[in-house]
């Protein structure tokens, strides 16, 4: 597998914290004994997910000031998953490209949600980044 799959697992298990209000480690362990990721995917996947719990709060604010005229609730938790994924890579991942960590969040968007969610998280990140550069 790989870092693409690594991706859609961290995605696919926020998606479930988030649909079942558990955020636990034990939620997380559970998970990853329970689908067959290597070591790198396992690594990645638990850097991740509890990084973006960590910094939840942060990450939803930048969220939220990227939506335009929406709320965070009204975003389709498989959106908002994508969205917190992404942005924890930008904000906390120094080695994996911005570009990188977009595309890769437009494809999750493209293969796990409507037809046109995929537009709708390239603005949300894409006015993210702008008002990261402004900030510097």
């Amino acid at each position: 597998m790989g870092r693409k799959q690594a991706r859609e697992g961290a995605m696919q298990l926020l998606f479930q914290m988030d649909s079942n209000e558990d955020f636990t480690k034990e939620n997380l362990e559970m998970y990853l004994e329970n689908f067959p990721f290597d070591k790198g995917e396992t690594d990645y996947i638990e850097a991740v997910v509890k990084g973006v719990l960590e910094n939840r709060e942060e990450i939803d604010n930048s969220i939220q000031e990227n939506l335009q005229g929406w709320l965070l609730d009204r975003i389709a938790r498989v959106d908002l998953a994508t969205l917190r994924l992404a942005i924890f890579e930008i904000k906390h991942m120094k080695d994996i490209p911005i570009e990188v960590s977009i595309n890769e969040a437009i494809e999750i968007a493209k293969k796990y949600s409507t037809d046109e969610s995929y537009k709708y998280v390239n603005g949300v990140l894409g006015g993210f980044v702008r008002s990261m550069n402004k900030d510097e």
